[in-house]
């Protein structure tokens, strides 16, 4: 469904972020994009769904197709309406909205106007917490709230792709399980496709097909979701464990030399 080839990005002309990033979405998959802050983790999602141009970034080298046609350089309303959107990282809402304004505004975004009374239900049906509060202002939403939000709004376009940059972040242990499964159930019931992009490796692994590692701009391991949570490098880097079960230090993680195994 969606091909990264050889992608580089670069920012201002001058920074060069994505070095040669290749990775594929199939129909029905969700990917995990695994990887440390400044790894190229949201500069990859934003290359796929047009958002670069913000930040003064352009996509310098490669191509990326989705459904076998190239979107590299179109603007990124003419990417949503191929069927590709993006959740951005940090609840990005308009406060002064009602839940169930907030959600229009996706539906009408995606020409979906006409639908809108059973795309509510459908969103609403995922999550019934949004239902009660359909009538309450989203700047007055938990975090957890508006996380629930913002995918529902993204849900309401009915896409054939969606991409969620970060979604456990700030949240509880047990807001993260229920984000998650959720996520599970978008997946399964509507036929989305998901490219979740994570830090939290071990619960994004449970849910994903599949899996990529970045770091620096790089993709420098992929595999099977379960190959890679069982797998002792990740375990050691992401989760903090060692072979034997016990937590490392921060300091021990920061200087382990895990570059001659990525790239073994």
């Amino acid at each position: 469904m969606l091909v990264l080839s050889n992608v580089e990005v670069m920012y201002s002309n001058v920074i060069l972020v994505l070095k040669g990033v290749s990775l594929e979405v199939r129909k029905g998959q969700i990917v995990v994009l695994l990887g440390a802050n400044g790894a190229g983790k949201t500069t990859t999602l934003k290359a796929i769904s047009g958002l670069l141009y913000t930040e003064t970034g352009q996509v310098t080298d490669g191509d990326i197709t989705f459904e076998d046609a190239s979107i590299r350089g179109i603007g990124p309303h003419r990417i949503v309406e191929r069927g590709i959107v993006q959740v951005q990282e940090g609840h990005r809402i308009f406060e002064h909205l009602t839940v169930e304004e907030e959600l229009k505004v996706g539906g009408y975004v995606a020409g979906r106007g006409r639908h809108l009374k059973d795309d509510l239900e459908m969103i609403y049906a995922y999550f019934p917490r949004l239902k009660h509060l359909r009538h309450n202002t989203c700047g007055w939403l938990s975090g957890g709230e508006q996380q629930m939000l913002v995918i529902g709004r993204a849900l309401i376009t009915r896409p054939k792709l969606m991409m969620l940059d970060e979604p456990s972040l700030g949240l509880s242990p047990i807001l993260v399980e229920e984000i998650f499964s959720i996520i599970k159930r978008i997946n399964e019931d509507a036929k989305t496709s998901i490219l979740l992009v994570e830090q939290n490796a071990n619960v994004s692994l449970a849910i994903g097909d599949y899996g990529y590692v970045m770091e620096t701009g790089r993709i420098v391991m992929d595999g099977p979701a379960a190959q890679l949570r069982n797998n002792e490098d990740i375990k050691e880097f992401y989760l903090g464990l060692s072979e034997v079960g016990h937590r490392k230090s921060y300091k021990d993680i920061k200087h382990y030399k895990r570059r001659k195994r990525w790239l073994a």
